[in-house]
């Protein structure tokens, strides 16, 4: 009987024997009654059984044999973000299970080769608890990829996405953590400039490590050059006013800002200007206070409102000057456990398999990238840690933003809502009672004159 391509394929990539293959078809033939088995359904029952998971399973459909690169065995996909695909990696002598971050072939021109390599070397400088840290780094042929320890969990976007809000108490560790991350690399003259809640990796035993530095800049270091040129890169909804009007001065307190942004994210579910385009939301983190926290959670504290409106102050020289002092200013709110929702494992499957018709092409010793399904925003929910998916990164080529002024107004009025709520009130009794006194000033007086006469 003449093999299928696929069947070739799962053979040749050794991710599953002869006998155990045979034995699969051997099943279904038995189950169906019939002497023909279509790839969609041994590669489903491949599946169902665990001899394979459905990013393997895709991959053989289109042809490939190769799960390697150098001394790691590809395991799965973990995503794809604009800086590069995430795999999740086996070494093969130390079985280690690793993340692997790939140049994918369509950006490996000279310039992004050497910013991947930037990256690289600046990754393997910091060395900390709360940053992601990286194990290796190599070429496979024409493939360049960057090894770093695999963090099992979610990241913070999408553990309040499915877990709901967080608490001040669950909110207040998890900044903390990625405020040490940064104190760390702030201490060896190195900003992230991505912070959001996507960049946050959260364990479930609530350990959180600061990923992505793909965007890392230098400051106060004349010797280094900003590979950037000055352009404006980060994310959209997270990015420091300072970022969009002088993106070539670099301050660690721009991190700051952002963080700002994933703990008032945190807490309310909410962007803090959701809506518009780039241009839109950069206008509007130079010039509008975004809205109070607590008109979505009444529940937060004045106190706790005051840190994330000192986190987001518009001006740099207005907010809290390191991240040292964020963590000293959330030390009162303690921890809270998380989300029943954070597993110990991300949720699989990680997309669900597409079928592409593509005629099998023969696989060199090298291949220049893995297939990753295409990411939707409507099943973002389910991709698992380490990538930085839905949060619209801005790159270098994107639309310059223009020069915005600065707003000198508080990010948070001191004394909104909840305040001026209750001073409206008073203010309201207190008149009410000059008008009943006056009435009633009138009423005795025109009585008495009644009398009197």
């Amino acid at each position: 009987m003449q093999k299928s391509s696929f069947h070739r394929c799962a053979v040749g990539s050794g991710l599953i024997g002869q006998d155990e293959l045979d034995q699969t078809l051997a099943e279904l033939r038995a189950e169906t009654g019939q002497s023909q088995v279509s790839d969609d359904d041994l590669g489903e029952r491949l599946i169902a059984s665990g001899k394979l998971n459905a990013w393997q399973v895709e991959q053989l459909r289109n042809g490939r044999t190769k799960f390697n690169l150098g001394p790691y065995h590809v395991i799965d996909s973990i995503g794809q973000g604009g800086m590069g695909q995430v795999f999740k990696a086996e070494h093969t002598i130390m079985g280690r299970i690793v993340a692997v971050k790939v140049l994918p072939r369509s950006r490996s021109t000279p310039e992004a080769i050497a910013n991947f390599r930037r990256e690289i070397r600046t990754q393997a400088q910091l060395d900390h608890e709360n940053l992601v840290r990286a194990f290796d780094a190599g070429q496979d042929g024409n493939v360049h990829f960057l090894v770093t320890e695999y963090v099992p969990g979610t990241d913070l976007r999408k553990l309040v996405r499915a877990g709901g809000l967080l608490s001040m108490q669950q909110a207040a560790p998890i900044i903390s953590q990625a405020a040490r991350g940064l104190e760390h690399a702030h201490s060896r003259g190195l900003i992230h400039r991505d912070i959001k809640p996507a960049n946050l990796l959260v364990t479930p035993e609530g350990r959180v490590k600061v990923s992505d530095l793909g965007l890392a800049g230098y400051f106060n270091d004349p010797e280094q050059v900003d590979q950037y040129g000055g352009k404006v890169v980060g994310t959209a909804d997270y990015l420091a006013p300072e970022i969009i009007l002088r993106p070539d001065v670099l301050d660690k307190r721009s991190d700051i800002y952002s963080l700002g942004c994933t703990l008032y994210y945190a807490v309310t579910g909410k962007v803090p200007f959701p809506g518009g385009t780039m241009r839109d939301k950069a206008r509007a983190h130079c010039q509008l206070a975004p809205l109070d926290p607590r008109r979505l959670v009444p529940d937060l504290s004045d106190e706790f409102v005051e840190v994330i409106a000192d986190m987001m102050a518009k001006r740099p020289e207005d907010r809290i000057g390191s991240a040292g002092d964020v963590i000293e200013r959330l030390e009162r709110w303690g921890a809270a456990p998380l989300p029943s929702s954070l597993v110990a494992e991300p949720i699989a499957p990680l997309l669900p398999p597409v079928v592409r018709k593509a005629a099998p092409s023969p696989m060199g010793d090298t291949e220049p990238y893995f297939l990753v399904q295409p990411l939707q925003e409507h099943l973002q929910d389910t991709s698992t840690s380490q990538m930085s998916l839905g949060s619209h990164p801005t790159m270098p080529g994107d639309e310059t933003f223009p020069s915005f002024q600065h707003s000198r107004s508080n990010v948070f009025p001191r004394h909104s809502h909840h305040h001026s709520t209750d001073h409206t009130r008073l203010m309201l009794l207190v008149g009410a009672c000059i008008v009943v006194l006056l009435l009633s000033a009138v009423a005795i007086s025109m009585i008495w004159t009644m009398l009197s006469g």
